[in-house]
């Protein structure tokens, strides 16, 4: 039988394979994003997954690929339509007034960016205005967003030229001799990460004014083409504030700083000030508490994933015996329900995150026989067999307090009215406030990403690649059962740390350069390698071991520690 294989002429043709095994065929070099406008979506597409890996809408297909859509629906979605639109912005702003420029600071929970202009006055609401309406008049012109990849020297000659001064610094430790940057009209700037095609793609946005500034607002995830409302939250905007105070006053207060402190052998005065800011926080919350003794009995730790609540927490209960009041540290996830009982999530499930998943009825009963100073039988949750089995007896003497930490501390039904009017609650996050520069952002998921992957690799055994597929899950209970109550606070606590990425940094590349290629966590670790490569290592021996960085670094005092004064009956 003679051979069917032969050389042949490249075709004029080449096809896509979408997911669902449907196949598109079309003129080779057809940018992707021409190919996806035949797919129909109720979400709009804004990038694909070629060959597993993330490409803009303009990469053109040269070879038969597959191909995966991605909306605003999905994380790598989200983040270049809000990247898109703070590009527009941007040049909006710089291109409708004459004075100041504009700084990205950090984002609302209910889906948005809080911005502010300096070196000129604050804008006024018609000044919002004016500024949304042009940006609404350069989405209806759908004007292109044209990505250049241009020789390093050349791009830090146009931010010279600009006085970008916290660019230049960024760029000066860039190790790669290239950068990519986006132009719309005749602006041009770095943005880190990829962008929509064109400005038409930016439909869905508003300005608020508040605060002294305004939100840029953009959907959430969940509801990808509607603009949630937009919450007064102003312990939440304060504890942003006293951050950016304590950066200012150490004179970092973009990565370019930090790099070129690092460099000069700042790191030690750097790591200095930013734990003695932490422990001063600390101590006011714990003065807080002392002078309510007399109507607090409970303290309520909350706070998402990889937020150092648990080295808060201990910090915590030494600056209250240093006051004189000793504490309890009562573990929320002993009062899991046994498994058979828990609740299951819309895909039949266990949601474990769930308010249902505890016993609060057992709970309740606990903290009241515990405040009136009765012997009280703890539950011990066994997660082997998933039930809740005897554990210890416990006797607190008069005064001593309970610090209850857990996802749902913020949660109103979690506990009955009165014991409810004894608590004290604190929300603890990691709100960096840290950012590349003026326009890109450092995001408080990344950096507690990057903490509890570090974590997770040295203390439950998992790969980078195991703790990037869980962190969805993670993310949607946070979005849950954490984020709407964070307003519910007494008071908020930052665990961010100034250095930690520098110092998190040469244990986290490791793990991400295991993942590997060919698989859907792939892109996530090298987006977060890219993100890193931005930052210079430091030495983590000049940390101190009460540091909440400590935590996730793996020498942390208060692993073994704990600093109840009383005993088990």
């Amino acid at each position: 039988m003679a051979s069917t294989i032969h050389f042949s002429s490249p075709r004029a043709d080449v096809e896509i394979h979408l997911p669902d095994g449907r196949v598109l065929t079309g003129p080779r070099n057809t940018p992707v994003g021409e190919f996806l406008k035949h797919v129909p979506a109720e979400i709009p597409i804004v990038a694909a997954v070629v060959n597993d890996d993330l490409r803009e809408l303009t990469y053109t297909i040269s070879m038969d690929a597959s191909v995966r859509p991605i909306t605003m629906a999905d994380a790598d979605g989200a983040r270049i339509y809000r990247r898109s639109l703070t590009f527009l912005l941007e040049y909006t702003f710089q291109h409708t007034f004459s004075e100041g420029y504009l700084t990205v600071d950090h984002s609302i929970a209910s889906g948005g960016y809080f911005c502010q202009v300096h070196e000129r006055d604050p804008l006024t609401e018609a000044d919002i205005q004016r500024l949304q309406t042009e940006m609404e008049a350069l989405v209806a012109q759908d004007l292109p967003f044209i990505r250049k990849e241009v020789p390093l020297e050349e791009a830090m000659a146009y931010f010279r030229q600009k006085g970008c001064n916290e660019k230049l610094r960024l760029l000066s430790s860039r190790k790669k001799q290239y950068l990519t940057l986006y132009q719309l009209n005749d602006h041009l700037d770095y943005h880190h990460g990829y962008m929509v095609p064109s400005t038409g793609y930016l439909r869905w946005f508003a300005l608020s004014p508040t605060h002294e500034g305004f939100v840029l607002r953009f959907p959430r995830r969940h509801r990808p083409t509607e603009l949630l409302p937009l919450p007064d939250s102003p312990t939440l905007l304060d504890t942003f504030r006293r951050y950016g105070d304590w950066l200012a006053n150490l004179g970092i207060d973009n990565v370019g700083a930090l790099n070129e402190a690092i460099k000069n052998g700042r790191d030690h005065e750097l790591v200095l000030v930013a734990e003695a800011l932490h422990e001063q926080h600390v101590a006011e919350i714990a003065r807080q508490i002392y002078e309510r003794r007399d109507a607090i009995r409970l303290i309520l730790i909350a706070g998402p994933s990889s937020s150092g609540k648990t080295t808060f927490s201990r910090r915590l209960t030494v600056q209250l015996l240093a006051l004189g009041l000793s504490s309890y540290p009562l573990e929320m996830d002993n009062y899991f329900v046994d498994r058979e009982q828990t609740p299951r999530d819309e895909n039949g499930h266990y949601d474990f995150e769930a308010l249902e998943a505890l016993n609060l009825q057992r709970l309740a009963a606990d903290l009241d026989s515990l405040l009136a100073g009765k012997a009280t039988q703890m539950p011990h949750y066994n997660f082997q067999e998933g039930r809740s089995e005897p554990g210890e007896t416990v006797h607190l003497t008069r005064g001593e307090l309970i610090i209850l930490e857990g996802i749902h501390g913020l949660d109103p039904h979690l506990l009955p009215g009165h014991l409810s009017q004894q608590a004290f609650r604190i929300y603890v996050s990691a709100l960096t406030q840290l950012n590349l520069d003026r326009h890109n952002r450092v995001s408080t998921t990344d950096t507690r990403l990057i903490r509890r992957i570090v974590r997770d690799a040295r203390d439950r055994g998992y790969t980078a690649q195991d703790t990037i597929k869980r962190w969805e899950m993670v993310r949607r209970g946070e979005k849950r059962y954490i984020f709407p109550y964070q307003d519910n606070a007494n008071v908020m606590f930052n665990s961010a740390l100034v250095y930690e990425l520098a110092a998190l940094k040469p244990l986290a590349e490791p793990l991400l350069r295991q993942v590997p290629p060919h698989t859907p966590e792939y892109i996530e670790a090298k987006r977060l390698l890219a993100f890193l490569e931005w930052f210079e290592s430091m030495d983590t021996e000049i940390i101190p071991v009460t540091s909440i960085v400590q935590e996730f670094l793996g020498q942390s005092i208060f692993k073994h520690f704990t600093f109840w004064k009383g005993q088990s009956v």
